[in-house]
């Protein structure tokens, strides 16, 4: 009868809380400019409905969703990610360049969550059964974070005060943690240090498309919901101490979400 424990780091509350007040500060200090902006902004038919789209710059967060292989718990899957929704907040804004084209950008900052129990009882099961072990310790720390830029053409469609921005995008993915994993594997007799999945900072090519609906409100303001599709081949993970004896290993982890988010933008 094989036997599996399990080891499983989180990061302190202190760094947690630090973490929180440093998003706060500038999530106030881009309300602020977004509020100074708007006292700029000047419409030349306040309150009517306007003929053309104009330039806006939003404030958005909301809702980020693993799918596919990111989102996967299959062991025997060498691109499953074990991913969680988590939390996206950041900017976007579109400038008109001619009627209602634009040319739409979007920077976010992406939380898609840390390995549970239940993962490493997977990955430790996994291990375990395929190279035959008696025991597997798993140690798992740190989460997913990273931070997009993507650009590309924007439509919008207007009808009275709604307005629907149709949009295609390209860019990059820039990862700051993905958890790490750690297998050592007890034999009884010995034990050996197997899988070491290091934390990556890689970039990569991403690619996708939203679609948004914003009502204005109010002279110079809108308020919306996004959907917002991103796909990735992948970021580089980086491995050592491996057996190189055909159990999982991964090299590299695709990455693909949905977020659906809400905004508040200011018309320029």
């Amino acid at each position: 009868m094989n036997n599996i424990s399990y080891y499983i780091k989180t990061p302190g509350k202190k760094s947690a809380q630090s973490n929180m007040k440093k998003t706060l500060t500038i999530l106030s200090a881009i309300l602020t400019t977004i509020i100074s902006l708007n006292a700029r902004a000047q419409d030349k038919d306040p309150g009517e409905p306007q003929e053309y789209a104009k330039s806006y710059l939003t404030l958005l967060g909301g809702v980020s969703t693993p799918l596919s292989n990111f989102s996967s718990y299959d062991y025997y899957n060498n691109k499953a990610g074990f991913a969680k929704r988590g939390v996206v907040i950041g900017l976007d804004a579109a400038d008109y360049l001619y009627k209602n084209w634009a040319f739409a950008v979007s920077a976010t900052f992406q939380d898609q969550g840390e390995l549970t129990y239940n993962d490493a009882l997977i990955l430790a099961t996994g291990f375990t059964n395929q190279l035959n072990k008696d025991n597997t310790t798993i140690t798992t720390v740190g989460r997913y974070h990273n931070i997009m830029l993507m650009g590309g053409p924007q439509y919008t469609f207007t009808y009275k005060k709604f307005l629907i921005d149709l949009r295609g995008q390209a860019g990059a993915i820039k990862s700051t943690s993905t958890p790490t994993v750690s297998a050592v594997f007890d034999n009884l007799t010995s034990i050996e240090n197997g899988y070491n999945q290091m934390s990556s900072s890689a970039i990569a090519f991403a690619y996708g498309g939203s679609v948004g609906v914003r009502w204005s409100f109010a002279e110079g303001w809108d308020i919306g919901l996004k959907g917002n599709y991103v796909n990735s081949s992948g970021l580089t993970i980086v491995n050592t101490n491996n057996p190189n004896t055909g159990a999982r290993f991964v090299s590299r982890q695709p990455i693909t979400i949905f977020q659906t988010t809400f905004g508040i933008s200011v018309r320029l």
